[in-house]
């Protein structure tokens, strides 16, 4: 499956399934856990995949910014404080894919997070 394919019929997906993958994405472990955990949206495969997926990003994003905090720590001490200027962009970098992602959920794609779809489908989560 890429990124554009797996576009499931029209009649299968509802424009509330839709907004609830955005919303996954943008509220990344609230309304994952909602959909997963309420019966009537978990049965939806459009907002099962999302939520799942979306989940799967937050914990890669929360190890992301555990290693980014330790590197921004890092050198700006060794700068000194000067580089803390400069570094405080690491921490707004994971909003660039987490944007993209809920826009082509809205679209209705089943998208592929490099690396992250594969290891689910594999642990047999998607």
């Amino acid at each position: 499956m890429t990124e554009a394919s797996a576009t499931p019929p029209a009649g299968d997906m509802t424009d509330n399934d839709r907004l609830m993958a955005l919303l996954a994405y943008l509220i990344s472990v609230i309304v994952p856990l909602i959909i997963l955990l309420s019966e009537e949206m978990k049965k939806r495969p459009f907002q099962r995949y999302h939520a799942i997926q979306s989940l799967g990003l937050s914990v890669v994003y929360v190890v992301y910014e555990i290693v980014a905090c330790l590197l921004y720590t890092l050198l700006t001490a060794v700068s000194a404080g000067i580089l803390g200027v400069c570094l405080w962009i690491l921490w707004f970098l994971p909003l660039i894919p987490m944007i993209y992602y809920a826009i082509k959920a809205y679209q209705g794609e089943y998208v592929e997070i490099p690396v992250l779809t594969n290891f689910m489908k594999q642990q047999g989560w998607l």
